[in-house]
């Protein structure tokens, strides 16, 4: 006898999608809740505060703050030429977290908590973000 099925629900898109939406659309995709609004920046099919589903696919803000960290000094083949790098978790601006690398970090120092970072695209795998110094700017905020 054949096991009974299951009925998953879908999400707006593939865990696959999810990934490639940083790593080549140069996007960050998220989920927000239409009962509660809880943003989300992890893949998901319900709200992890209510448990409604499904949820709504949303582009998060790319700026955020450092809440938590730690320096890499041994990497993996991918990124041995970063190394030493920082692993961080990033609070979003307008809600959800996310960790992410910052490359060529040596000091706990410039990954302290509230330190400002943003979303920097890149051909490397994962979330890469780059430290905000107070005169950085870009093209788009000027």
């Amino acid at each position: 006898m054949p096991p009974p099925s299951i009925d998953v629900p879908s999400g707006p898109h593939s865990v696959e999608a999810f990934v490639r939406g940083y790593e080549n659309d140069r996007l960050l995709r998220g989920f927000r809740c239409p009962k509660c609004g809880t943003l989300t920046a992890t893949w998901g099919l319900a709200c992890s505060r209510c448990g409604t589903a499904p949820l709504e696919e949303a582009t998060l803000n790319g700026r955020g703050t450092i809440v938590a960290g730690t320096i890499v000094q041994v990497a993996s083949d991918e990124f041995v030429n970063d190394a030493p790098y920082a692993y961080v978790l990033v609070e979003l601006e307008g809600g959800g977290r996310l960790s992410g690398w910052i490359p060529q970090v040596r000091d706990a120092a410039e990954i302290a908590p509230g330190t400002p970072v943003r979303f920097a695209p890149s051909y490397k795998p994962g979330v890469q973000f780059e430290r905000v110094l107070p005169s950085s700017t870009t093209a788009s905020e000027r």
